[in-house]
This record gives structure tokens, C-alpha cells and sequence, in this order.
């Protein structure tokens, strides 16, 4: 669920947290009380003592939430098959820039996606490679962001392997935003 919120919470446990843009980690101890602005793609930025950081989604309990239900529960116990590249662009899509409320794919920073089969035979599974970009080439969050690319895309059914690889040609720019992205931040 996406929403903006404000609601000040108190950490039941310690948990990591990554910093808003630097990409440090840091870990947030229990009794800890921190702001959620916004809870998008099964993660969490808080504000907490003057800095944004995100908490990932399978630490939502410390939080007081309850993690995303996995979504792919009724694809499970299908015989193995072909990805569906459209449900690979729909994992994309909850993928969130931590620090902009809209999805990378929204964005315009997936520059390629392509499915490859990794054997003869359906069983042996298939790898995505995913060419993305950034808002900015200097951003601390990029590895962050990068890594969350690949876990989502491993929840796809039959899929195997994930390579998320880093480009910064052509640099992004916001001509590269859906329209619903331009609308959703303001510029139309």
C-alpha cells in the first residue's frame, strides 16, 4: 500500500536503517522513536533526529506493521514456465526512490530489461537483466537501490538469477518521466 503519512512511532526492537542519501547504514535501537513519511513499495522512510533514513520491508514489525504479503503466493505451485515480463515490470513498479514518492519505473530510470532462458528447458529457470539509471549519477542510495532491484525481481516465479546494472548514459532527465510521474510531482 502507498501512502504519506506523519505517524511517530517507537521502535519495538533494534533494526537497521539506511540514510537518506548517503546509503550508510546505521542501526536504530529499540525504544528509538521515529517519524514515518512514507510507506511505499513494502518499505519505510522515517524521519528521525533530523535525518530521512529507509527501513526495509521485512523489518516493518519494529515498526508495528505488518510485512507486504508475498505477491506472487497464487503463482507457487504452477509447473515452471516462462517469465511474465509483465509481472517483472510490475515488481519495477514497487521499487520506490526513497526520497521521491514515485516508482522507478514512473521515473524512467529502467533504461532495458531482457529475459534470458538459462537452459534447454523451463526447469533450469531464466535471468532478467535490468539497465537503470538514477536521478542523480553521485547518489549514496544507488547500491540501496540497486540490491532492492534484484530481491524483487527474484520474487518473480521462475526466475533465477537478476543482474541490475548501473548506467549513467544517456544521464537522466525528467523527460524520461511517465506522465502520471510528472503529474504526481507537480510538472504539468
Amino acid at each position: 500500500m502507498d501512502m504519506r503519512t506523519n505517524e511517530i512511532v517507537t521502535l519495538s526492537r533494534d533494526c537497521d536503517a539506511v540514510l537518506i542519501p548517503y546509503g550508510n547504514t546505521v542501526r536504530l535501537p529499540k525504544g528509538q522513536q521515529v517519524t514515518i513519511t512514507q510507506s511505499l513499495g513494502g518499505s519505510y522512510t522515517v524521519y528521525v533526529e533530523g535525518h530521512l533514513m529507509r527501513i526495509d520491508g521485512k523489518d516493518a514489525d519494529a515498526l508495528g506493521k505488518e510485512p507486504a504479503p508475498d505477491p506472487f503466493a497464487e503463482l507457487r505451485d504452477r509447473p515452471p514456465g516462462p517469465v511474465d515480463e509483465k509481472l517483472v515490470w510490475r515488481q519495477l513498479a514497487t521499487c520506490y526512490d526513497p526520497e521521491i514518492p514515485i516508482n522507478i519505473v514512473d521515473l524512467g530510470l529502467i533504461y532495458g530489461l531482457e529475459i534470458q532462458p538459462l537452459g534447454e528447458s523451463h526447469e533450469a529457470g531464466y535471468r532478467v537483466a535490468i539497465r537503470m539509471t538514477l536521478t542523480a549519477p553521485g547518489c549514496g542510495m544507488g547500491p540501496m537501490l540497486q540490491t532492492e532491484v534484484e530481491e524483487k525481481v527474484k520474487q518473480v516465479p521462475n526466475v533465477k538469477e537478476v543482474q541490475v546494472e548501473l548506467v549513467f548514459d544517456p544521464p537522466w532527465d525528467q523527460s524520461r518521466m511517465s506522465e502520471a510521474a510528472k503529474l504526481q510531482a507537480g510538472l504539468l
